[in-house]
């Protein structure tokens, strides 16, 4: 059963408390115009192994944050559907996920393990008194009757599943559900700067169907296979778009590709076929896109290569700002 309450949470950062215990959640206190809230983040798993997979982005830059900004503070349901804010590690290609890495929440020494590395941004955004935090994930209360057991305030109330929620396997298979990951992102606005934290379990799998996001294959099944990269697009090309874009493929392997079954998916999973298309040792192919298949929209979006089986094989992101000069090629 997917989550009941998917959505953002946005507000400004008063308090933090690292995660500790036998369940540690590094905690964070927000509040909105006249609501409290409290951020839940797991830094510990429950199955082995107990390290979660992490990747924390400083400079994040992804179409997804454009449409962040004009949210109002507090919590805002979401659509688990694409082309929309929902999350999805899988499909809305927010990261590249084998940059992502195992580190445990307490270890002795500075800066060294998870409640630190996620500490030391929130600590940047509790010294800046316009920074935002948003936070993707499940609402539980409010709680009339009850006061928040870490920070007091009452009724109790925040989000918690700061993670990814899919490819979960045994008893935690229940929870699966596609386009509804969590994550938290900072914005500093001084800088203007965006910081991203992605979580992860290593038990959960990279590859899920689209209906329930359940497990196709296993956890060590790498999430991409890369034998054929997305490199480069032309998403603004001169004049009218349609039947101008153009995708370029290269085939990094040492032997030939047959794309019989493949297709391209833009952010709102529209498909264009590769049928007929054989890609030799070192060789790139050019894709002119005919505008009635997939659509690369001005505004930032996502493209993304899938094999026969339906499994990605590669997933590129762009914003607005790369491709706002016309008839410039982005390199990926």
């Amino acid at each position: 059963m997917p989550l009941k309450n998917y959505g953002i949470l946005k507000g400004r950062p008063i308090a933090r408390r690292l995660g500790f215990g036998s369940s540690p959640h590094y905690q964070v206190h927000l509040v909105d115009d006249d609501v409290d809230y409290r951020i839940a983040v797991n830094v510990k798993s429950k199955k082995s192994p107990s390290e979660l997979l992490y990747l924390i982005d400083e400079n994040y830059l992804h179409p997804l944050v454009d449409d962040l900004r004009e949210l109002p503070a507090g919590f805002t349901h979401i659509e688990r559907a694409p082309g929309g804010l929902a999350m999805d590690y899988v499909r809305a290609n927010l990261f590249k996920p084998d940059k992502m890495v195992p580190l445990p929440f307490d270890v002795p020494g500075p800066d060294n393990d998870l409640n630190e590395k996620i500490d030391y941004h929130v600590q940047r955004a509790l010294a800046e008194e316009d920074a935002m935090i948003y936070a993707f994930g499940e609402r539980w209360g409010p709680e009339p009757n009850k006061r928040d057991k870490y920070f007091g305030f009452k009724p109790g109330n925040g989000i918690h599943d700061i993670h990814m929620n899919q490819g979960s396997t045994e008893r935690f298979q229940k929870y699966n559900g596609v386009w509804q990951d969590g994550g938290m992102l900072l914005h500093l606005p001084s800088e203007d700067r965006w910081v991203a934290v992605f979580l992860a379990f290593q038990s959960q799998c990279w590859h899920t169907d689209d209906t329930g996001g359940n497990c196709l294959g296993d956890a060590k099944k790498p999430a991409e296979d890369k034998g054929v990269v997305i490199i480069a697009a032309t998403v603004n090309p001169p004049g009218h778009d349609p039947g101008m874009e153009r995708v370029l493929l290269l085939n990094t392997l040492a032997t030939a590709v047959n794309l019989e079954g493949w297709t391209l998916a833009d952010k709102n999973k529209r498909r264009h076929p590769l049928d007929g298309i054989v890609l030799e040792p070192g060789a790139v192919t050019v894709l002119t896109l005919p505008g009635t298949t997939i659509q690369l929209s001005n505004k930032g979006g996502i493209i993304t290569l899938l094999n026969n089986e339906g499994l990605k094989v590669h997933g590129v992101k762009y914003t607005k700002k790369e491709v706002s000069e016309q008839g410039r090629t982005v390199v990926f």
